[in-house]
């Protein structure tokens, strides 16, 4: 019995504190359905499943990779180059970029029409130049010593920021593989010390030990709830609670102004109740205060950005200096037709310039 027990209450445990790593699916998202099991498996079939989710801020709900073995390999093998350029078109930061695009092309060929078409000359489709439609506008230029001594305060302030950002994310997976640990050495500590001496009844033991691993489960989960969007999760979160954790304890814990302080009040009340040596049980509640930490630590990253005036100012900069690019860019392309690759050669720049801000 106290293998049974000890298999079940572990694998409850690793199970659910897994799933908050599953990438969720769109419908589920949407009518507040949780996803299905054999995501957890393998995440290509998610993807295959649901090849082109929504970009921008809803593509944010598909960005929660777990890489599994396969995914290593995949990930390099020789032509990864070439496949991650053949995406390009695909990728949602380069879809979520449609309206920063948009106006630098268009930017562009107000740019070419100015100096082209109105002030400096054009050519037309046989080669034949013709005078300007304005005679004495001037033509608008900048010289490219402007942006060459500016780019590297551009480059300096978007490493900065994708360096911090690399670093929060870093951070908060740490904060979470420890959730995952503590959670699965309370259970180990437990089953290992629940001492029959103590409390001769098998049965008893086994009803303790499921209490510590359904009270354990849900520490996790209501974090993970505690960090998402109400409209996202509330729903599966209640329907999982209710499912999982007796009548009381599910609507306590609903109920709860704050739900992973409330789920640590649980495992504490449940590992009291296991039957062993105070000496042990000081082992079990050690790892209860590194739960503690690690749900102060999840708060303190979602709740604290990248400071805002420097986010506002780097984009501030990357957005004037994109848009005044176009007539430093003007005179690099006087070989072409009316100057016409210049279009597309500052959304080029844009693509690779937005995308890091992005």
């Amino acid at each position: 019995l106290r293998i049974v027990a000890f298999v079940g209450t572990l694998s409850a445990c690793i199970k659910n504190t897994a799933t908050a790593f599953v990438v969720p699916f769109p419908s589920a998202i949407n009518t507040h359905k949780h996803v299905f099991p054999h995501c957890a498996r393998d995440r290509h079939v998610c993807r295959a499943e649901f090849k082109n989710p929504t970009a921008g801020e809803e593509s944010r709900k598909f960005r929660r990779d777990v890489f599994t073995y396969k995914d290593w390999v995949e990930s390099r093998k020789p032509d990864r180059i070439y496949r991650k350029l053949g995406s390009t078109l695909n990728s949602g930061v380069v879809k979520g970029l449609g309206k920063e695009l948009t106006i630098v092309a268009i930017l562009s060929t107000m740019v070419i029409v100015w100096n082209s078409l109105l002030s400096g000359g054009w050519v037309d489709f046989s080669g034949v130049g013709h005078d300007p439609l304005i005679e004495g506008l001037p033509m608008i230029e900048l010289p490219m010593n402007v942006f060459t001594l500016s780019s590297p305060a551009l480059g300096l302030m978007l490493v900065f920021r994708t360096n911090t950002s690399y670093n929060r994310w870093a951070e908060a997976r740490a904060k979470w593989g420890s959730i995952i640990n503590h959670t699965r050495n309370i259970v180990r500590m437990g089953e290992a010390w629940c001492d029959p001496k103590l409390e001769p009844n098998p049965y008893i033991r086994a009803e303790l030990l499921d209490n510590l691993s359904r009270a354990v489960w849900s520490f996790p989960r209501s974090l993970t709830r505690h960090l998402s969007d109400s409209e996202e999760d509330e729903e599966p979160f209640k329907q999982e609670v209710r499912e999982k954790l007796k009548p009381e304890r599910a609507e306590a814990l609903i109920a709860a102004r704050h739900r992973p302080c409330r789920s640590l009040h649980d495992i504490s009340v449940a590992a009291n109740a296991i039957p062993m040596p105070y000496m042990r049980r000081n082992k079990i509640d050690k790892s209860i205060t590194v739960l503690i930490d690690d749900c102060g630590a999840c708060e303190r990253i979602f709740g604290s950005p990248v400071p805002l005036v420097y986010t506002r100012h780097t984009a501030r900069f990357l957005y004037v200096w994109h848009l005044l690019l176009p007539f430093a860019l003007w005179g690099a392309f006087d070989y072409s037709w009316n100057h016409i690759m210049l279009i597309p050669a500052n959304v080029f720049i844009s693509v690779f310039m937005f995308g890091i801000e992005e």
